[in-house]
């Protein structure tokens, strides 16, 4: 039987169960760790449940009747105890000042109504439910540990697999690969022997995320990884490096040739046609750029290093093939870089100049404008030529901002040149990242507005291979541009892939003879024939020929015998600086002889009086 004053405690409590609720929340405002309002919310439910089932037990003594009312409390508990916005620690703190608190009302309570016999057992009885409190909680939360270590016992295999391969393909990553390598470069060494390395890329990949959309493109490269492993041997590793780089570990590969065949099973197993489930589309094709690295005492990241400067070597080469790794590449790799340095530098600094080629009308002689050709006045090297840095400049992201330089100030140069009598045209090239971009027709549309040039002065030169990349692009462009009044030129036609149906299609003005077709016509009637058939297409077409690199006077006569509208080259002018330019622009026409006999007759002292005139025009200008 209980003592009379743990009833009349419990009654007390059970009253003012709300005040010992309030001291709780005031003792967590002024606690040093604030948890979440929800997570406090829930422990003081907790607490006026456990505050409940304790004055229930003071007023019955009977401790099974209180379990069952303090239930409630011991699940949330437990459920605050797993949570990982409530730690372990706090809510241990919040337990022990519910424990306070409740003493601090039962000691009120005893107080004032003089029963502080019975204080002593009620405080006891208050321990024994905070330690069975904090026992339930510490039990919640060790079965959520080994539940969560379970979990990772279960998952440990399927972790270390995640971390060390692709998730799109499951082929090993480069973490892996590399470990790979390592371990078959210790083996080589043992044998005195070489591990080989094969970095592969798939040519223009990324067309097909731009065309068919990246799902497609996922499902595509899982399909490849499928195919690649079809052309290796169970003894050798595949693994993907992210986006369209493969790489291939092979073992026990006794020459360099045997490398090379394996790369020829890989590209003759990427050519069979490839037909992804889901995708609409035709079966596809594919080619891949391959570099070969073989070796025994490199690290393993070097190994697959030198392999990847092969692989770019075979992508400036054409693409769709392989090649091996030769010391000399890592020379021209760390030539590259400070190439690409030197043209950042160019560009924050200015040093890029505009050099201008005369182009001559045929019929009369006269010059009819210029080409604007792109140099790099390097403060240490001098003139830079343009093939050791235009073809980087077109790889990298600067072409847009020279191109754009290029526009503005051959556009501005030209518009000087106007006279009563005529406007000479200048012609400038653009590269196929310029075509690229939907923002070339406002660059070109801005340059016109800002010097008044009329556009039909103007003349963009593109080349085959800029418009073969993306035909469609390339014809929504230039028609654009055409819509500006600027007129079109294709530069090197002949030499690539296009046809007379993309003469018919594209709203060209000006095709350009490209210098080879020229420069072949010594060697006999073959070479003469491309030259004439070229003249007679661009006739047929009613569009101009320009003929470029003459240099021989048998050339420029056998153009002039064809009918050819125009020329350009050493012959008639070297390509001459800016100041020059403008001087060369008052010359109207070279004095031209009766067109009888060959050149040398009908055109005697050419050069000399070219230059002769050119001179007189400078000094008179100075």
């Amino acid at each position: 039987m209980l003592m009379p004053g743990l009833t009349s405690l419990g009654e007390e409590l059970s009253s003012a169960i709300e005040e010992v609720i309030a001291d709780l929340r005031e003792r967590s405002y002024r606690s040093s760790c604030v948890l979440d309002d929800d997570v406090e919310e829930l422990f003081l439910t907790a607490a006026r449940t456990a505050t409940s089932a304790f004055a229930i037990w003071l007023l019955s003594g009977d401790p099974e009747r209180a379990r069952r009312a303090g239930m409630g409390a011991s699940g949330i508990f437990g459920q605050l105890a797993a949570r990982d916005d409530a730690p372990l620690n706090e809510m241990t703190k919040r337990c022990i000042r519910w424990h306070d608190a409740v003493a601090a009302q039962l000691t009120y309570d005893a107080s004032r109504l003089g029963i502080g016999n019975a204080l002593n057992t009620a405080l006891s009885m208050l321990q024994r439910s905070l330690f069975v409190t904090l026992v339930r909680m510490t039990e919640t939360f060790e079965s959520e540990r080994q539940s969560v270590h379970r979990t990772l016992l279960e998952r440990q295999d399927e972790i270390i697999f995640h971390a060390s391969h692709d998730q799109l393909t499951g082929l090993p990553n480069r973490d892996l690969i590399i470990d790979r390598i390592e371990q078959l470069l210790v083996q080589h060494n043992r044998f005195g022997t070489k591990a080989v390395v094969l970095f592969i890329n798939i040519d223009n990949f990324k067309s097909i995320n731009d065309n068919l959309g990246h799902d497609a493109g996922d499902q595509i490269l899982r399909s490849i990884a499928e195919r690649l492993d079809l052309a290796l041997r169970e003894s050798d590793t595949l693994g993907r490096l992210g986006g369209d780089e493969f790489v291939v570990v092979a073992d026990r590969i006794p020459t360099a040739d045997a490398a090379s065949l394996m790369c020829e099973r890989i590209l003759a197993v990427l050519r069979h046609p490839l037909a992804p489930e889901n995708l609409g589309s035709a079966p596809l094709s594919f080619t891949a750029s391959i570099g070969v690295a073989s070796g025994s005492d490199l690290p393993g990241d070097e190994l697959l290093k030198n392999a990847g400067i092969a692989m770019y070597r075979a992508k400036r080469q054409g693409k769709n093939r392989y090649v091996h790794f030769e010391s000399e590449m890592q020379r021209a790799v760390v030539t590259r870089f400070e190439l690409e340095t030197d043209l950042k530098r160019a560009v924050e600094h200015g040093q890029f100049i505009l050099d201008y080629q005369p182009v001559f009308d045929l019929g009369s002689m006269s010059i009819t404008g210029a080409e604007a050709l792109l140099r790099w006045e390097h403060p240490t090297r001098g003139i830079v030529p343009p093939g050791e840095f235009i073809p980087y400049l077109e790889e990298s992201d600067l072409i847009a901002v020279v191109g754009r330089w290029v526009l503005d100030e051959a556009i501005r140069r030209a518009a000087g040149w106007k006279s009563e009598e005529r406007q000479p045209e200048i012609s400038i090239n653009l590269s196929a990242r310029q075509l690229d971009r939907d923002q070339i027709v406002t660059e070109i549309s801005a340059a016109l507005d800002g010097t008044g040039l009329d556009p039909s002065s103007l003349c963009v030169e593109v080349t085959e291979t800029t418009l073969m990349r993306d035909l469609d692009e390339a014809l929504k462009r230039l028609r654009a541009i055409k819509g500006l009044g600027v007129r079109i030129a294709i530069d090197d036609f002949g030499t690539g892939y296009s046809s007379f149906a993309h003469l018919q299609q594209f709203p060209f003005d000006v095709l350009k003879i490209d210098q080879s077709f020229i420069q072949r016509l010594a060697y006999g009637q073959s070479a003469e024939m491309l030259v004439r058939s070229q003249i007679q297409l661009a006739k047929a077409l009613h569009i101009e020929t320009v003929a470029e690199g003459v240099e021989e006077p048998y050339q420029l006569d056998f153009l002039l015998g064809e009918g050819c509208s125009s020329a350009q080259g050493f012959l008639l002018s070297r390509p001459i600086g800016a100041s020059e330019i403008d001087a060369f622009m008052g010359l109207s026409r070279i004095p031209r002889p009766v067109r009888t006999g060959n050149v040398a007759r009908r055109f005697p002292g050419l050069r000399a009086s070219l230059a002769r005139e050119r001179h007189s025009h400078v000094r008179s200008r100075e």
